[in-house]
Parts: structure tokens; sequence; C-alpha cells
């Protein structure tokens, strides 16, 4: 009577607890540490499939209307989506980290935003355009703390041909590590357009406006010498262009004014 399980209370949740650590005598412990293999292994194989089933372009552009009908439509129209070179970064390449620890991390918060899906926060496109603000600067506030980590899978400043970039791109790019500065500083609204708030001219802050150096070899001015005579001034009468000269010479000689039309 002594060995009998209570059926409920305290002594009862302790006797299972006590069972779920006793030794099995029905299996050997290899079939259960084949069982657990086998059931970890679908289990992490699931987990690994959700993962990359919802980093894909389909899942992001069709999964929720919110995206499919504002910032997937936009996407469509930039070089990240179609481009002479055939490489397409889909949405998970910006927003989803690719190191394991943190894509896990931004996968758990992504599952916050359901609530809002589900409560309808951004059904509309007007709801969509009067949180875009929002929205963007959560974004570009994260991507500037990772230092556009998620930019740099795919661009770095040592890679970057420099002598094919823009005078301006190639200054900036110079500098832009020495003075703190990180993708997203400059390239804001690169696949989406930018909120109707946003002042385009807080960018320019973030610029490299210091004036460029000479080029070297190339020739400098010539100083100004000392008593030299100034420029003489253009005579009176001077020979004008050739065709001013002809036109007027054909007001001259004709009755009709120069500027009528041809009949």
């Amino acid at each position: 009577m002594s060995d009998a399980v209570p059926p409920s209370g305290k002594d009862g949740g302790g006797s299972w607890w006590r069972r779920l650590w006793r030794p099995s005598v029905r299996y050997s412990v290899a079939a259960l540490l084949g069982a657990g293999i086998v059931l970890g292994i679908l289990l992490w194989g699931g987990f690994h499939t959700a993962m990359e089933a919802t980093n894909t372009l389909a899942f992001c552009a069709t999964t929720c209307h919110e995206m499919h009908d504002n910032v997937y439509v936009e996407y469509q129209s930039t070089i990240h989506y179609q481009n002479r070179t055939g490489v397409r970064a889909v949405c998970a390449d910006c927003h989803v980290p690719r190191d394991w620890l943190h894509k896990v991390a931004r996968k758990v918060k992504a599952t916050g935003e359901l609530y809002g899906h589900f409560v309808g926060r951004l059904d509309t496109k007007e709801k969509f355009e009067a949180n875009r603000m929002r929205l963007a600067e959560n974004e570009w506030r994260q991507m500037k703390a990772t230092d556009s980590r998620e930019c740099r899978n795919c661009h770095s400043f040592t890679a970057m041909e420099r002598a094919k970039q823009r005078p301006r791109a190639q200054k900036n790019h110079a500098t832009a590590e020495q003075r703190g500065k990180t993708c997203i500083d400059c390239h804001k609204g690169i696949a989406h357009l930018l909120p109707a708030e946003y002042d385009e001219a807080a960018d320019e802050a973030n610029l490299d406006t210091t004036p460029a150096p000479a080029a070297a070899g190339a020739p400098q001015p010539a100083a100004k010498a000392e008593g030299a005579a100034p420029p003489a001034a253009k005579t009176e009468g001077a020979a004008q262009p050739a065709a001013q000269t002809k036109a007027e010479e054909k007001a001259r000689t004709s009755s009709a004014p120069m500027d009528s039309p041809k009949r």
C-alpha cells in the first residue's frame, strides 16, 4: 500500500516528476536515444524550414496585404529588384540578419507585428501612409545601430571600384568611416518611398562638404604678377561674331524685320 500513487495533490505531482526521470523498464537506452535523435532532427528541420520559408520574397510579398499593396509595389521599380546584372536583393536580404542568433532574435521580434496585422492597424493605404514615417524611423534606427549590417552583406568600402563612381560618391565613400557614417545615413529611400514628412535636406548633414583636394599633377593657376597690366577693356565697335554681323547686315539691306516669319 505504501507504493500507491496519490491521485492528486502535492505528492501526486512529485510522483509524476519522479516517473519522468525513472529508467524505462520497457525500452532500451539505445532505443530511447535513437528516438530522441530522430525527434530532434525532425523538430530542428521543421524549425529551420519555417525560418527559410518566411525569408522568401513570395512570403513577404503575398502573405500580408500591407506589404503587397504598399512597399512591395515600390520595391519593384528599384534597382534592388531589377538591374542589368540580374542580381536581386529580396526583403530578407535587407531586413533579416544572416547569422543564426540575430536571425532568430529578429524572427521572435517579428511575431509581435502579427498583432497589428490581425487588429488591422495598417489594413488600408491611408493607415499605412499615416504610419509610414514611424515605420521608416524604426527601421533606420535599427540599421544605424547595427552599422548597416545587412547592407554590408553585399556592399563594402574595400570592394568598391571608386574610379567608376561619380566624384561626389568617391569623396563621401572615402571619408565615411572616418566621419562615423554608415550606409543608411545617406541612402534612405533606396528601395521604398520616403515618408512625406521626411526632410531630404537632413541627409546633406551626413555628406562630406569639405573642398576636394587638387589632383596630383594638375596645373595650378598662375599667380598674378605684381604690376601686371590689367586686362584690356573691350573697345567700342570691336568685331562681333560672324553670324551676328551677317544678321545685322541683312537687317540693314532688307525692308522686312529680322524676326518676321517665313512665308
